[in-house]
């Protein structure tokens, strides 16, 4: 039961953030500024956790802040920081679409570095390793799928509309290959952020004064940037549009919640766990894409959704078959330790 409460938060998790992107994009169009939307974003999640941790932890001791817990969170902050930034920038010199399928490399990056850091048991003989390795491949090779191959169209809302394959000029590669390499970076400092999370909810297990002190160091880092970005200063007020709507969603849904929930799910399941999420997103933009924005759904979309699924399941069955490999070992090894004292005493007594 508790393995299906994990699962249904973190899908309820990445359809928030697809829904949150899409209102976001609608904001950008409008004019927002990248490193001011990070500014809002987090600066109204600081105020919206503020109460919130005060008074959740009133009657209830925080853990000890050291010099060392206080490094930790400072560099979680600065990665976090660096996560939004590196993403709308590409996005800004590339294509969402690309910036969604960068994403996918998440949890292969994810992968390697929980095996780095010891943070996943790397034992090809065990079943549970096997599944896990073969899942992540096939998850994103599914996204992958969705992402640049379409094929022919099941669900043809734009019947008129012929895509056209125009080389790109040199001026528009070099831009496309610049955020290429900023989404890809992007993906890798989110992965070592999870592997961060996860380092730090084990020595200081507070998840909202983790993320309020994150909101907070992120809002002081982006504001010199913001200022410094914005030529007009107007651009740095707020009205009641679209983008107001996106900076609260984000603030509550992006920063707030799935912060929260991310790390609450690190603790018990590890970075990995989190990080095959990821590609369900895709799933979940081409259904929302279908159904709100009129788009029409090509045979790749269908195709790599169900690989994606496939792939999904092997790494959850592989996790759940890593505990009970761990169980039977420590069974085993308490057999062991109660066998071989009686058979000491009984070659003694001989």
């Amino acid at each position: 039961m508790k393995e299906l409460i994990l699962v249904a938060a973190l899908l309820t998790i990445e359809l928030l953030d697809v829904i949150v992107y899409t209102v976001s994009k609608a904001a950008m169009r409008e004019g927002m500024n990248d490193f001011v939307f990070v500014m809002y974003s987090n600066a109204f999640a600081a105020c919206f956790l503020l109460p919130i941790t005060f008074f959740f932890y009133r009657k209830t001791p925080l853990p000890p802040l050291t010099y060392c817990i206080l490094a930790q969170l400072f560099i979680n902050s600065l990665l976090s920081c660096s996560v939004q930034m590196l993403r709308y920038l590409g996005i800004g010199y590339s294509t969402p679409t690309l910036a969604t399928a960068m994403s996918d490399l998440i949890p292969a990056f994810t992968f390697i570095l929980a095996i780095l850091f010891r943070m996943e048991k790397l034992n090809w003989k065990a079943n549970s390793t096997q599944a896990k390795s073969i899942g992540t491949l096939v998850s994103i090779t599914g996204a992958f799928i969705i992402t640049l191959y379409r094929g022919q169209a099941i669900i043809n809302n734009h019947p008129s509309l012929h895509l056209s394959s125009n080389k790109l000029g040199s001026s528009e590669q070099f831009h496309w290959i610049i955020g290429a390499v900023l989404l890809a970076t992007h993906s890798f400092v989110l992965s070592l952020l999870f592997i961060v999370q996860t380092w730090i909810i084990r020595n200081y297990p507070a998840e909202l004064v983790i993320v309020l002190t994150r909101a907070i160091i992120v809002f002081m880092i982006s504001l010199p940037v913001s200022l410094i970005s914005v030529k007009d200063p107007k651009a740095l007020r707020l009205g009641f549009n679209v983008q107001l709507v996106a900076i609260i969603c984000a603030a509550i849904f992006t920063v707030s919640l799935r912060s929260i929930v991310h790390i609450l799910v690190m603790e018990k399941k590890g970075p990995l766990y989190v990080a095959m999420f990821k590609p369900i997103g895709i799933i979940f933009a081409v259904i929302l894409g279908i159904t709100f924005l009129g788009d029409s759904l090509y045979f790749g979309s269908v195709i790599g959704a169900a690989v994606v699924v496939i792939g999904f399941y092997a790494v959850i069955w592989g996790k759940s078959k890593e505990k009970a490999e761990e169980e039977c070992e420590m069974y085993t090894s308490a057999s062991c330790s109660t066998v071989v004292p009686l058979l000491q005493n009984k070659k003694i007594e001989e």
